[in-house]
């Protein structure tokens, strides 16, 4: 099969499209014949040997990817023969391999997909959606709600704002210039050139900030919340989070939240987000944005996501 090999960390071009052995499935594992692989910004800087959360650095080489779907064609043992030639998504965990014709997941990690799903919407939700409904579960939006989306033309941004007009919410969508009209059919209310200087004058008041991007997007959003306002916090794509200070705080009495790791696992567990994601994908609640790329391009969708050159979920397809 063909691959994408990781040799050693750096740029993009590192990810390379060779040939290698077929993996085989272990006790309690099945092979998927991969038809879509999800590429997360975290797989960006474990690329370039960064350490992107608690766990250690992979070893080298591997083959990177977390999120697959595609057909189960290969049972371990102690696996039901019913997955054989089943459609399914699987999150693949800390385990690499997904950038790949083929993958090794567990068996207890597949969802069976409907047939009108689709691969590339299953992997944008496996993952980056299950982080949405954990963020959202927190967010506890409301039809009263003014809802400012920083990255609104994201893999997480798209959902929010469909889910926060789906609750009756006002939302306020910052992108690009480019993702304007994107964010606009997706249903916000105001869209946002955040290319501009000024561009947090006359949004007005939001009551809840949901920010990934961190930086000076973030604490621009962070100023617009008014009394008894919540800003939600779930990265930095920007370099740095957003600087908050305990007078912000008292000044408003707003609250600020971290909402990924130990907060959105309170209460339930990675698979019950899962299933929470993928069936509001199946009832078209959630509809995720992607951008597809053959897999033998993994290194140019690399470049494109961290370029921010990118709409929604990035998909490679072998």
């Amino acid at each position: 099969m063909h691959a994408i090999v990781q040799h050693e960390f750096g740029p993009a071009e590192n990810l390379r499209y060779e040939r290698t052995p077929d993996p085989e499935p272990g006790a309690g594992q099945v092979r998927i014949a991969v038809s879509a692989a999800g590429v997360h910004l975290l797989d960006t800087s474990i690329r370039r040997g960064e350490h992107g959360g608690p766990f250690p650095l992979p070893e080298l080489p591997m083959t990177p990817g977390r999120e697959v779907a595609g057909v189960v064609t290969k049972l371990g043992d102690g696996v039901d023969a019913q997955w054989l030639g089943k459609r399914v998504v699987a999150h693949l965990g800390q385990a690499s391999g997904g950038y790949a014709e083929q993958a090794v997941a567990n068996a207890a990690s597949l969802h069976e997909l409907p047939d009108h799903v689709s691969d590339d919407a299953a992997v944008a939700m496996i993952g980056t959606g299950r982080t949405a409904v954990g963020v959202l579960r927190i967010a506890e939006l409301t039809p009263d709600d003014v809802v400012l989306v920083t990255s609104a033309a994201g893999g997480l941004g798209a959902l929010f704002v469909q889910e926060a007009k789906a609750v009756g919410a006002k939302v306020v969508g910052v992108a690009s210039t480019a993702k304007l009209d994107l964010v606009r059919r997706l249903g916000a209310d105001v869209v946002v050139d955040y290319t501009r200087p000024d561009w947090d004058e006359g949004v007005g008041e939001v009551t809840v900030v949901l920010d990934g991007v961190g930086g000076e997007a973030g604490r621009k959003a962070l100023e617009l919340l008014g009394v008894g306002g919540r800003i939600l916090l779930f990265g930095w794509t920007a370099g740095e989070p957003t600087r908050i200070e305990t007078a912000d705080l008292y000044r408003l009495g707003i609250t600020a939240s971290v909402v990924v790791g130990p907060r959105m696992m309170k209460g339930t567990n990675l698979r019950g987000l899962e299933e929470l994601s993928l069936r509001a994908l199946a009832d078209g609640r959630l509809t995720p944005l992607t951008t597809t790329f053959p897999l033998s391009e993994a290194a140019e969708a690399h470049t494109a996501l961290e370029s921010r050159a990118t709409v929604g979920k990035v998909v490679l397809k072998p």
